[in-house]
């Protein structure tokens, strides 16, 4: 299982369509929108437009999640990827949508670090309902 918590093999539909809504109204809420705006002026503020994935930080590198941590300056080293619920605690947004960053970071993009920037900067606007001046 990755960090996100995703499986292919779910075969329960009414669970999908629950977790969907779950993310969807996440993302949507005050706390979600405050974080999609973190996430893209944590982006922005990288020296090096590039993003790792499966760690939060390693060897100077973040993926999404991490660039904010570092912009906030909160404890990634202590940060533990499968807690959801402390991460969520920290990040202050549900669980479910920093699962749906995890996943959006490390498993629906699949190229180059730079590209993978390009692709999360793009997902936190097209998720923002008022896009920042």
């Amino acid at each position: 299982m990755s960090r996100s918590g995703y499986v292919e093999d779910m075969d329960d539909n009414w669970a999908l369509i629950k977790w969907r809504g779950q993310v969807a109204s996440a993302i949507r809420g005050k706390r979600g929108q405050q974080f999609l705006r973190d996430l893209i002026a944590a982006l922005d503020a990288m020296p090096e437009k590039r993003l790792i994935s499966g760690d939060l930080q390693l060897d100077g590198e973040v993926c999404a999640l991490g660039a904010v941590a570092v912009a906030k300056g909160l404890p990634v080293e202590q940060m533990d990827t499968y807690d959801y619920d402390a991460m969520a605690s920290q990040f202050n947004v549900a669980h479910q949508m920093l699962q749906e960053i995890m996943f959006e970071n490390d498993e629906d993009y699949g190229g180059s670090p730079e590209g993978r920037w390009k692709w999360m900067r793009r997902w936190a606007t097209q998720n923002l309902r008022e896009v920042p001046a």
